[in-house]
């Protein structure tokens, strides 16, 4: 009978609960030992605080300015996430409906540069972007983002736009619209799902970078939130009790952002199912 409960849903939803446990308990770690002091944490790292030391959330937000690498991350981000999608998803476009052998062999590039190591590049990268003039500034970081994030977004936005049927974009042309009308009026909307699934992909790669902001924003001003929290991490000094009350902030933009994004992510997962 169709939807009957069966033993085997039981051992599912079991195993779907202790999955999701093994995933929480790094999660309760940072949250119990970001209200614990410092002295507490060395004792029992597993054990609930005896008493809420909500104070090293102040003095965390303080010591690493807060609101100022706050700022810089959400920029960063923002910014990043635009030019992504709307140089990627037009190249994307083109790439598709340009039939010859350098439209295939252009994408096979950005689709290789996917397994390139950032390890690899990332000498040869800083000396060339300082010869450029891009270090310490923050469009010179949003570039960089822009040609790391390229080749996955050009892949989905390839895959999906190969589904969008090419008489829709004729019978606009019919009507008088121009390539670029097109694209904008009527591909750019219906690439909403792949585009929020991207947004999503990049935010969480960007907003969590350490590597590349550590290489190119050298200027204390222009600090991102992971990078402030790694320098509470001294020579000889370790604060714990800082540090991840500091991680905790921020991680909580995150969990906001998926929160007001959660039913954006549902329709774009059943609208890319039914299409």
């Amino acid at each position: 009978m169709e939807g009957k409960y069966t033993i085997k849903t039981f051992g599912l939803e079991i195993l779907a609960f202790f999955i999701a446990i093994i995933f929480l308990v790094p999660f309760y770690y940072v949250v119990s030992n970001s209200l614990k002091t410092f002295a507490e944490i060395l004792l029992n790292t597993s054990a609930l605080p005896t008493v809420l030391q909500f104070s090293n959330y102040v003095e965390a937000w303080e010591k690493m300015n807060y609101l100022k690498v706050f700022t810089n991350s959400l920029i960063i981000t923002l910014v990043s996430n635009l030019v992504i999608v709307i140089f990627c998803s037009m190249a994307a476009y083109m790439l598709v409906r340009t039939k010859n052998k350098w439209s295939q062999i252009i994408f096979l590039m950005f689709v290789a540069a996917m397994v390139i190591p950032f390890q690899s590049i990332m000498i040869p990268l800083v000396s060339f972007t300082s010869k450029l003039g891009l270090l310490n500034s923050i469009p010179g970081i949003v570039i960089m983002y822009l040609g790391f994030g390229s080749g996955l977004a050009i892949f989905l936005y390839h895959g999906f736009i190969k589904g969008i049927p090419i008489e829709l974009e004729e019978a606009a042309i019919i009507d008088g619209c121009s390539r670029f009308g097109v694209f904008w009026r009527i591909v750019f909307p219906l690439l909403k799902p792949i585009t929020v699934t991207i947004i999503i992909l990049n935010s969480l790669w960007i907003w969590n970078d350490f590597l590349l902001p550590l290489l190119v924003l050298q200027d204390p001003n222009l600090r991102t939130i992971p990078l402030a929290t790694f320098f509470f991490f001294g020579e000889y000094t370790k604060q714990w009790d800082l540090a991840l009350a500091a991680l905790m902030l921020g991680i909580i933009p995150l969990l906001i952002f998926f929160f007001f994004m959660q039913k954006h992510i549902i329709k774009g997962i059943v609208s890319g199912s039914i299409k």
